[in-house]
């Protein structure tokens, strides 16, 4: 037998199993640190909330909260529809990562609270909250949204306002189901669509019966869509006598009792998991009229508009978050030789994703300013919200999506499994363009706001009118936009809506964003010197002028 002899093995010119080209957490970050949110802050009127803005920023990019986020939807809320003892609850369970969130949000003022401040300003720096605050995760502003859109619709009727709006508008989180003047704070929520008709609520079946006692019903039917059904009232909408009317279910009446609210199931969602989406049954449920029979739309719409902003809003954060993701990974990820952040054509993705990114913040808080001076009485800033607010719907909420996978992209494999949180922010993007109307929903009414309310086209073209004569391709488009507008039809109506978002965010930008970006946004939206992607960017575009903004966090 040959004995066999061996050598030593020669070390490999690296270290197989050491981890390296991977970026670090991103946490803790700034969720505030964004030049065009705070510029807007300051402009629309809210600088005085800049340091709880700031401050909110710090915790939304801190570990912590970003693990709240995280948990409360890989946990996902789940539905109890009896006790032990077979007695029914319909009661829905959440991890504490979401009672957290909850938490947080009420008290920094994200939900009800400007309704009651009556600083200038204060819808404006909610939004502001919102649009940092977001960072953590989407799913709870849900509820903090409609409970904010519920104050100005329940104000239709002064004596149930009177009764609730104190505890819709204050800063305290009491999650479960009391009797609603017993607890420290409240959430609203909202039952409009159903399943024969979705946004067409016009065709709506739930039959509202009156009782012997004034302006009190009793509901029968089935709603198809109701978001976050542990709040502790909800706007609904019901067929009565009168027709279609608007009514408010508290889950648990005055006398301490259960309202008949059956959670029949929780919807199994694409996104936006962490929050719980519910059909309920209601079968005598008693419900209180809020504003005249048969002025259902006309009392509610109030609502929809402030939701609908709130997509706007959400769709805003979502691209921040991501593009913030997006930088931090090329910063510290290295290929063909470089960090991606040195190669040019990553340069140009992620320079065209930060001049979407900055229209859609500088947009949002233009629209949040007119909100504000609307409710305070300004009648010009009425009619430029009610069109502004659904073309920017429309718009910002489709390039959700788009913007999120191209985020995602720029992390390659990386951003495709789930621990990334990328896959989480792309299955988001997409409800918020269906929320409150879909595309085609939004764009025809702006059509009808256009044909009804002539004095929005004067609003818009008026605001378009401040930036005349600073650049040559914006006078161009509000030109064409002008000539489109008496041509408008249903069929067109996306592409008309198209050209007033794109428009309307080019002159924002040309009055109030550095050289560099309202530049490239004029050459490339309105000037056609694009490509059908992001990432295509003119040669002459001021790409490092950009990403110096863009990516300042």
């Amino acid at each position: 037998m040959v004995a066999m002899t061996s050598t030593p093995a020669q070390s490999p010119p690296y270290a197989t199993h050491d981890v390296t080209n991977q970026p670090p957490p991103l946490a803790p970050y700034d969720a505030s640190a964004d030049p065009a949110l705070l510029e807007g802050l300051r402009r629309e009127g809210a600088g005085w909330a800049e340091p709880d803005v700031r401050r909110i920023g710090l915790l939304a990019g801190g570990p912590e909260a970003q693990e709240w986020g995280e948990l409360a939807n890989r946990h996902e809320p789940v539905l109890r529809t009896h006790d032990r003892y077979g007695h029914r609850v319909d009661e829905v369970d959440f991890h504490p990562g979401w009672h957290e969130l909850m938490r947080v949000a009420v008290a920094e003022g994200l939900a009800g609270a400007p309704w009651a401040d009556g600083r200038p300003g204060a819808h404006v720096a909610r939004t502001a909250g919102g649009l940092v605050w977001g960072h953590t995760e989407a799913g709870h502003g849900c509820p903090t949204s409609m409970t904010y859109a519920a104050v100005p619709a329940l104000r239709r009727e002064p004596e149930l306002a009177k009764i609730y709006e104190p505890l819709l508008t204050g800063r305290e989180y009491d999650p479960g189901l009391r009797v609603p003047t017993l607890k420290r704070g409240l959430l609203a929520g909202m039952g409009m669509t159903e399943k024969q008709g979705g946004s067409d609520v016009r065709t709506n079946t739930t039959a509202a019966t009156p009782t012997a006692e004034p302006g009190v019903y009793t509901l029968r039917g089935h709603k198809w869509f109701t978001s976050a059904p542990m709040c502790d009232l909800f706007l609904v909408l019901a067929q009565a006598p009168g027709g279609l009317s608007c009514f408010l279910v508290p889950r648990v009446l005055p006398d301490g009792t259960r309202n008949t609210f059956r959670i029949q199931r929780l919807k199994d969602k694409l996104g936006n998991r962490s929050n719980a989406s519910s059909e309920p049954e209601f079968d005598g449920t008693v419900a209180w009229l809020v504003g005249p029979e048969g002025q259902g739309v006309k009392t509610i719409i109030e609502m929809v508009n402030c939701t609908r902003l709130d997509c706007v809003m959400s769709s805003a954060t979502l691209m921040r978050k991501t593009l913030v993701e997006a930088g931090h990974h090329v910063r510290h990820r290295g290929a063909f030789g470089a960090l991606l952040m040195d190669q040019p054509l990553m340069r140009n993705v992620l320079a065209d994703l930060a001049l979407e990114s900055e229209a859609a913040t500088t947009l949002t808080l233009r629209l949040a300013g007119a909100a504000d001076r609307a409710v305070r009485g300004d009648a010009g800033e009425q009619a430029f919200r009610r069109i502004a607010t659904a073309v920017g719907k429309y718009w910002v909420t489709k390039r959700g999506p788009a913007f999120t996978a191209e985020a995602l992209e720029c992390l390659g494999g990386n951003g495709y499994v789930e621990d990334s949180g990328m896959p989480r922010h792309y299955r988001e993007a997409p409800l918020l363009s269906i929320w409150e109307g879909s595309g085609n929903v939004n764009a025809l009414d702006v059509l009808r706001a256009l044909t009804r309310e002539p004095g929005t086209a004067d609003a818009l073209f008026g605001e378009l009118a401040l930036a005349h004569g600073a650049d040559a391709r914006l006078d161009g488009a509000v030109a064409r936009l002008r000539t489109r507008l008496g041509e408008a039809t249903p069929a067109g109506a996306r592409r008309l809506v198209e050209q007033m978002a794109l428009t309307l965010q080019a002159s924002l930008l040309v009055r109030h964003a550095p050289p560099a970006v309202a530049d490239a946004f004029c050459a490339t939206r309105l000037g056609g010197d694009w490509g059908y992607a992001f990432g295509t960017l003119p040669d002459a575009a001021d790409v490092d002028g950009i990403l110096e903004r863009g990516l300042a966090f």
